[in-house]
């Protein structure tokens, strides 16, 4: 499985728990923090991934050791192994914290920080019985996890506000928000017209409402009969991805809608360039990383009212109301005829991009990290495997 190494005996040791990134937003996460995470002399740090995750993470660095695990993919053994033998492999690497970037983490782990990210709310969209269990385990475990953590991290004020279940005003001390940043390969392009398509990014769940954009997309193509909508992202949820097609083919799109899967982010940067206009109709969200990729693209962009996309886009948007398509619709077309309306946000987006930053967000999370890291002198016998930890009471 892995071995042990001769440890720094003055850093803090830190276990991230990264088998929930599977794709989106945390891979995203991960990529673009570990690597910053590294550089702070004060951490180690140890990422534990499944070992079918290994290709999604060949570039967070030398000073990441990455340990693989190797058993069946499925979702109970998922939780299997996060609850009951991480916290071995923890005890044995004698780990200080255990950052699991999700709404949930091992509970029996040394010192667990987690990350508020996911919504909970989702369910509320969900009429599959087996999809509804799910949900209810991952608002179980995030009830759990929550009380049990040492400290939580928010990727937003709604995520804490929605994911705090009520407490948010009591736990002011334990929970921190912390937005997500943006890579720099996401910028404003020289030169070159805008196309006439619109396009939306995310991975494909329910929650994203692309039912609903494409009865809007009818509606806009009265009156704009060469308007095109591009979907990049991977379909998560295939039987939703299923319902969009049969959606598209029934209100005679097959020409004007482009499904184009998963893009590397050159190929989106290309796009959030090229597009007239970013639509972002999700009904959940507690982030909404592509919002910030548009806007660092300096892209005129038309958002749903809702959940955190708000305090996010501030006024780099243009709202509408998600669950109405003729809404939807007249937001879209007044940006696509209106040239002044759409300068005025390309200005706001380059401004408020400026807001997020990944080195901020590490430099964030890294104090959150130390702030329940235990105060400790260590000491070496002359044989790595006899380390001794002396620890202040009360840790």
């Amino acid at each position: 499985m892995f071995q042990r190494k001769n440890l720094s005996n003055d850093r803090v040791r830190v276990l991230v728990n990264g088998i929930h990134a599977k794709s989106g937003g945390g891979v995203t996460y991960l990529r673009n923090i570990l690597p910053l995470l590294a550089k702070d002399e004060a951490l180690e740090l140890h990422l534990f991934l499944h070992r079918e995750q290994r290709d999604l993470f060949g570039g967070v660095g030398e000073k990441v050791q990455v340990h693989i695990l190797e058993y069946s993919n499925s979702l109970f053994l998922d939780v299997l192994w996060e609850q009951f033998v991480l916290p071995i492999h923890a005890k044995f690497l004698s780990v200080d914290v255990t950052f699991s970037p999700a709404n949930f983490g091992p509970l029996l782990a040394p010192r667990p920080i987690i990350m508020l990210r996911n919504s909970l709310t989702v369910a509320g969209h969900e009429a599959r019985p087996i999809k509804r269990l799910y949900w209810k385990g991952v608002t179980l475990m995030t009830a759990l996890s929550l009380l049990t953590c040492k400290r939580a991290i928010a990727v937003s004020n709604y995520a804490m506000r929605t994911l705090t279940f009520g407490m948010g005003s009591r736990l002011d001390n334990k929970v921190a928000i912390v937005h997500h940043g943006v890579q720099e390969a996401f910028h404003p392009p020289i030169g070159g017209q805008r196309q006439e398509f619109l396009l939306f990014v995310s991975d494909i769940y329910v929650q994203k409402n692309l039912h609903t954009l494409i009865s809007a997309l009818s509606l806009v193509r009265e009156s704009l009969p060469n308007c095109k909508l591009k979907l990049a992202g991977r379909a998560i949820d295939k039987s939703y991805l299923n319902e969009v097609k049969e959606t598209v083919k029934s209100a005679k799109l097959e020409t004007a809608v482009e499904f184009l899967g998963e893009k590397t982010t050159e190929e989106l940067v290309e796009l959030y360039q090229s597009c007239a206009l970013f639509v972002f109709p999700s009904t959940v969200e507690t982030f909404g990383n592509p919002l910030v990729e548009a806007m660092a693209c300096g892209t005129p962009i038309a958002s749903s009212n809702c959940a955190a996309m708000p305090e996010i886009l501030g006024n780099a948007a243009r709202y509408f109301n998600p669950l109405d398509a003729k809404d939807m619709c007249e937001t879209i077309t007044y940006l696509l005829k209106n040239k002044n309306a759409q300068k005025e946000l390309i200005i706001n987006s380059l401004k408020r991009a400026k807001s997020f930053s990944w080195y901020q967000t590490a430099k964030k999370t890294a104090e959150v990290i130390k702030s329940v890291a235990p105060s400790r002198s260590l000491k070496f016998d002359g044989d790595h495997h006899s380390l001794k930890v002396w620890r202040k009471s009360g840790d």
